[in-house]
């Protein structure tokens, strides 16, 4: 059952000045400001350098590193920083690595032409996203270990609202510095340049952050062997062998299944379909042979097989030992959340523009003042949390995610209106923000604080895996049954998700488990 920790309303008001929310505030910031820098931002500038547009698509791969981030993740809960460890601690120290990796890929990318070496920025894009994940893994294992659970909801709301503002900074803002010194119509490189030197200045927010906090005060269970320099070195040795296979695997299997997608496609299957089912075989290939490589490395004597046990392998048996067969349950959860909102999000885009409504009014409406009702749903989730529980709040965003898009499909019926735009996205980005920040905190109660980084990194790949895989053939969907049909089918799938969270409720807490004292039994 979740804990029964209800606060009055003056608590849950007092808990958005709390040291540690205003601490994910900024480390929101800092951690908004890497993915545009990635996306939408570098697409326009590698398009005004003149790269065509097929290669410009090429570039979100770079990104790649936030869905495969619980594959480093456990050298994070394992690995100390030299020197850094003893000044200011694990979670610090990682975050001000990571945080200096970042800042160094973005004037890797500011001082690289495009138009002069796309190879060049190719690796340096991929170096901010590896960077990029990586901050992200430290700030949810820092976010999960610095407060109790009553005020996870809370951090959680700040961090979504600090993320959006370090997004705007990082879109709009890199935007504007690049137009100010870029006469309209021609390519100015300096221009970029200085506008992604701005956006690694804009970093010390988090730097300065994470220099000023405290390390939260947590007791972890010593590891069995890293405690020499070798055994670090050895560890790490493996992970790159394990990375180099998977790399060639993709790169053989990509060229090996390429004709066979155009045989499938030939066959009449849709090119999504096609694309989901090489894709899938590629991947799992890939991820076979990073085991295998990892694997003859441990018989090979290089890591010992405990290290690879204690790292990759406890996280996972703890989660299972902890929860049972109700684990089954939490996972199923986790998987289909957010379902309604990641579904019906991809086709939103094209669906406006469908609808007749201009650019301008895109902008406005859904990108503007829909991310400020995110942001005040986020706020709004987080102060609900801490006042009801995180399940009733999990109930209430996962029930109203799925009636906002019964709200679309009501207006694929009607003219384009502006205010019933804004009527529609308000509602739609209050519930999505109030969702995403119970979400969260639900996420963070369910880790072991031993396996932070590692278990929080798994459930947040799991959380936008299926989700998106069922989100790529939402446009085969909207030709089949039109537009109203989509939405309300997408409102449907939510269904199943209430029933979750109920049974969820019943069965598991959302406390963090602290680790175990000896001859106890994990997560008693």
């Amino acid at each position: 059952m979740e804990q029964a920790t209800h606060r009055s309303w003056g608590e849950a008001f007092r808990a958005c000045i709390h040291p540690r929310v205003i601490t994910m505030l900024f480390l929101g910031f800092s951690a908004g400001i890497p993915i545009l820098l990635i996306f939408s931002t570098l697409s326009i500038w590698l398009r005004e350098a003149g790269v065509e547009r097929s290669t410009v698509t090429y570039f979100s791969w770079a990104a790649l590193g936030y869905s495969f981030k619980f594959v480093w993740a456990p050298l994070i809960d394992r690995l100390p920083v030299p020197v850094l460890h003893r000044l200011l601690g694990r979670r610090r120290s990682w975050l001000l690595v990571a945080q200096g990796a970042i800042m160094a890929s973005i004037l890797w990318m500011g001082l690289t032409d495009p138009a002069q070496n796309l190879t060049m920025m190719a690796f340096a894009a991929v170096a901010l996203g590896f960077a990029s994940a990586t901050q992200d893994i430290v700030i949810d294992a820092y976010r999960i270990e610095a407060a109790e659970v009553d005020l996870q909801a809370m951090m959680s709301s700040a961090y979504i609202g600090g993320y959006r503002i370090g997004m705007i900074v990082a879109g709009a803002g890199a935007l504007t510095i690049a137009g100010l010194f870029e006469a309209e119509g021609t390519y100015a490189p300096v221009a970029w340049t200085l506008a992604y030197a701005c956006m690694a200045g804009a970093m010390g927010v988090g730097v300065l952050t994470t220099l000023i906090v405290r390390e939260p005060a947590i007791v972890r269970t010593d590891s069995k062997y890293f405690h020499q320099t070798g055994d670090y070195a050895r560890f790490l040795l493996m992970f790159a062998l394990a990375v180099v296979a998977f790399i060639l695997a993709n790169i053989v299997s990509g060229d090996f299944l390429s004709p066979w997608k155009a045989d499938l496609m030939e066959g009449g299957m849709i090119s999504e379909l096609a694309g989901f089912i090489t894709g899938a075989l590629q991947l799992a290939f890939a991820i076979g042979c990073a085991i295998l490589a990892a694997w003859l490395t441990t018989l090979a004597g290089i890591t010992p097989t405990g290290m690879v046990r204690e790292t990759y392998i406890a996280p996972v048996r703890d989660f299972i030992d902890r929860y049972g067969s109700a684990a089954i349950i939490v996972i199923s959860l986790i998987g289909v959340y957010r379902i309604a909102d990641i579904v019906m999000g991809v086709m939103a885009n094209v669906f406006y523009t469908d609808m007749g409504f201009s650019k301008e009014e895109i902008a406005a409406v859904s990108k503007t003042f829909g991310l400020f009702m995110t942001i005040a749903g986020s706020f709004l989730g987080g102060i609900l949390s801490v006042r009801y529980g995180v399940i009733k709040i999990l109930f209430l965003g996962a029930l109203l995610s799925a009636l906002t898009n019964i709200l679309f499909a009501i207006m694929a019926h009607i003219d384009p209106n502006t205010v019933i735009f804004a009527a529609v996205i308000m509602a739609d980005n209050l519930s999505g923000g109030l969702a995403t920040a119970a979400f969260i905190a639900y996420l963070a109660g369910l880790t072991n604080i031993s396996f932070t980084a590692m278990q929080y990194a798994i459930f947040s790949s799991v959380m936008t895996l299926f989700p998106k895989i069922l989100a790529g053939f939402s446009g085969s969907v909207v030709d089949s049954v039109g537009y109203s049909a989509f939405f309300i089918g997408t409102a449907a799938i939510g269904i199943p998700v209430l029933i979750l969270v109920v049974l969820a409720g019943r069965l598991t807490t959302v406390a963090p488990a602290r680790p175990a004292a000896p001859n106890e039994k994990p997560g008693a």
